[in-house]
């Protein structure tokens, strides 16, 4: 893939692990970690976002409320408890991205890591691809459905070591839904680019007809684990299967 008039602004980087590895771990350990961080101040905010996303969510089919405790013994707590593993497998079951469920995620991911139970697995080919990008002064960006947390983690305990030094900023849905061409313009407004000098990484398409919406560029990455594509979608979008495909411009 050739990209002639694109500087390299933004980049997301999809790995595996985030399958086969991290997500999980989450409906592993959910119970586990709650048990152990209930009484903690940080886990009981966790508990409260989910608690009143689930009240949102009530309308909807399967939906898991969160009851509130009275006080009245361990045999409650053990029901509330099981109510939020059951709130979090349902919404991971629908591939949910709520700010609430993402919060929690990431409070687990940062402890799993911190103990050395989790790495986040780097792709060969993206260290040295990214290296070089930035010896030619572009930069570097993660716009993730991961909290900013969880990506900092990911990249801060890799495989490669803390490669945090790689990338010049971090953005979540925070900043919007990753399918709405919204976000796109926003992200480049806060990094102060114009979108057509973005280049996007995606492998899910419908976040690449978002960012083509917003007059982005974008290439599709195959890589092991990704969902796969149609016909039509394999002939429409820019395609590459390693980062060393890209053939990009130097910064000027």
């Amino acid at each position: 893939v050739s990209l002639t008039s694109a500087q390299l602004k933004e980049l997301p980087v999809f790995l595996v692990p985030c399958q086969e590895t991290l997500f999980p771990y989450i409906k592993d350990n959910v119970k586990e970690y709650l048990r152990a961080h209930w009484e903690e101040e940080e886990c009981q905010r966790d508990v409260g976002l989910l608690r009143k996303q689930a009240q949102e969510d009530s309308s909807l089919d399967g939906a898991v409320l969160i009851p509130l405790e009275s006080g009245s013994g361990e045999e409650e707590l053990e029901r509330v408890i099981q109510a939020v593993v059951d709130n979090v497998h349902w919404q991971m079951s629908l591939d949910r991205k709520t700010t609430a469920l993402k919060q929690l995620q990431g409070h687990m991911w940062r402890a799993a890591y911190a103990t050395g139970h989790v790495k986040g697995e780097v792709f060969e080919d993206v260290v040295p691809a990214i290296r070089k990008w930035r010896e030619a002064g572009m930069k570097v960006y993660i716009y993730s459905s991961g909290s900013v947390e969880a990506q900092k983690l990911l990249f801060g305990y890799s495989t490669e070591g803390d490669i945090l030094e790689l990338f010049d900023g971090h953005f979540d849905t925070k900043i919007g839904p990753k399918v709405d061409s919204e976000s796109y313009r926003r992200i480049a407004a806060s990094i102060g680019c114009a979108t057509n000098n973005i280049l996007f990484l995606t492998d899910v398409p419908q976040e690449a007809n978002a960012a083509e919406e917003a007059d982005t560029h974008v290439a599709v990455v195959i890589r092991p684990g990704n969902a796969g594509l149609t016909d039509d979608e394999k002939s429409y979008y820019s395609l590459i299967s390693s980062f060393t495909e890209l053939f990009l411009p130097s910064s000027t």
